[in-house]
């Protein structure tokens, strides 16, 4: 039985009952019985199908009939609606949103609650900016992949060296519409700037202190590297995780630092003993040099004293000659005899000889007893008549 044969009735009666009208929906049966015969094997599709049809019949019309336009407003009018409402969006807080119309830029929107024409007028790509995303070069943890991790130093030596980049997106729209692999990107631009700065370092820099600037330059050269790109990325930071020599020559390496190490110590005390020899050659030159300026110093005084001196005896001499010699003679004879020791005797009128006792020919400094001077001995002294003798040692 086909499911549009008006000619046998369904649960809820023929067509034409209640005078036909196509603009009254059927009525439904009243009681609880069975809405028709059930038939062996599952339910009646035909009747579901006629309960639909007779339903919604006032909206496309009754049999043979064709569909009313305000169905097919309202169905229009739906799927607008729909379409309408499936361009509203969220922009997270770490997010900025690229909007492009038929694939061209055409803005960008901040976080929160937005509206784009929805597809295919005008469509939207989500940018994480504030998020800090990290590339790791060489290996992570103990996978090591030496084909980005060796490279070659100024001083021709090999380094293992890992490393690792942080990097945000600085210029959304850039980032869109300049990057397909982001990440690819940034590893590549990573290790070719790596290289080029390890390659114009000597290997000791980079396994000691000068890691910090090796980390600098790189960081620079990959962000002029990604602005000539026009990437719109921004390169954090490069930290070095490890850098050393191959595993295949770590035991040369080690007797090489031995060795540069012992060189450095035996220079370091080779310029130890050359400053201390310098600087006591140099204080025995000042202490020579200030020596004869001072000793210049006190002849040239002396001399100008003397001068002086001489020059005042000068004008004594020639204005009282013989008083003047009579000085200069018993002043020189005083500073003669002063560092003698005298004895003067006065024989006139003896007539025994004179016994003069030992500590008188003693000099007159002091001197430790040990180192006295033996007795002297005596001086016999005859009388004379009219004579005076002097004696002096």
């Amino acid at each position: 039985m086909p499911w549009n044969d008006n000619a046998n009735p369904g649960p809820w009666g023929s067509p034409g009952d209640d005078g036909d009208r196509r603009d009254t929906p059927p009525k439904r049966p009243q009681g609880g019985g069975p809405r028709g015969p059930q038939r062996p094997g599952g339910p009646d599709l035909n009747a579901s199908f006629e309960q639909l049809r007779r339903r919604f019949g006032g909206y496309f019309g009754g049999p043979g009939g064709g569909v009313r336009p305000g169905a097919i407003v309202a169905i229009a009018g739906g799927a607008f609606a729909l379409w309408a409402l499936s361009g509203i969006y969220v922009v997270q807080p770490n997010e900025e949103a690229v909007v492009t119309t038929f694939g061209a830029y055409t803005r960008n929107e901040a976080p929160g609650l937005r509206y784009h024409l929805p597809f295919p007028v005008e469509r939207v790509v989500k940018v994480p900016v504030t998020t800090l995303q990290r590339v790791d070069v060489g290996g992570v943890g103990e996978s090591n992949v030496p084909q980005e991790s060796l490279m070659l130093t100024r001083d021709e030596n090999i380094v293992d060296l890992d490393f690792s980049i942080t990097w945000r997106v600085s210029d959304a729209d850039q980032f869109v519409f300049r990057i397909r692999d982001p990440e690819a990107s940034v590893k590549a631009v990573a290790e070719s700037a790596m290289r080029e700065i390890v390659g114009r370092t000597d290997l000791e820099p980079i396994l000691t202190s000068g890691r910090g600037q090796v980390q600098l330059q790189t960081a620079a050269l990959m962000q002029r590297t990604l602005d000539s790109w026009g990437a719109g990325i921004s390169v954090v930071e490069v930290q070095i995780r490890d850098a050393g020599p191959p595993q295949e020559v770590v035991a040369a390496f080690r007797d090489v630092i031995t060795a540069g190490q012992d060189a450095e110590r035996a220079i370091n005390e080779g310029r130890t003993y050359a400053n201390r020899v310098v600087n006591e050659a140099k204080g025995d030159a000042a202490r020579i040099t200030q020596s004869a300026q001072a000793y210049r110093e006190q002849s040239v005084r002396e001399a100008t004293g003397d001068a002086s001196r001489f020059n005042a005896i000068y004008n004594e001499y020639r204005r009282a000659p013989g008083a003047t010699r009579d000085r200069l003679y018993i002043e020189t004879m005083q500073r003669v005899l002063a560092r003698s020791n005298k004895v003067i005797v006065d024989a006139e009128g003896a007539s025994a000889p004179i016994i003069l006792p030992p500590d008188v020919f003693r000099p007159r400094s002091a001197t430790p007893p040990a180192a006295a001077a033996p007795p002297a001995p005596d001086v016999r002294v005859q009388p004379q008549t009219n004579a005076r003798a002097g004696a002096a040692q």
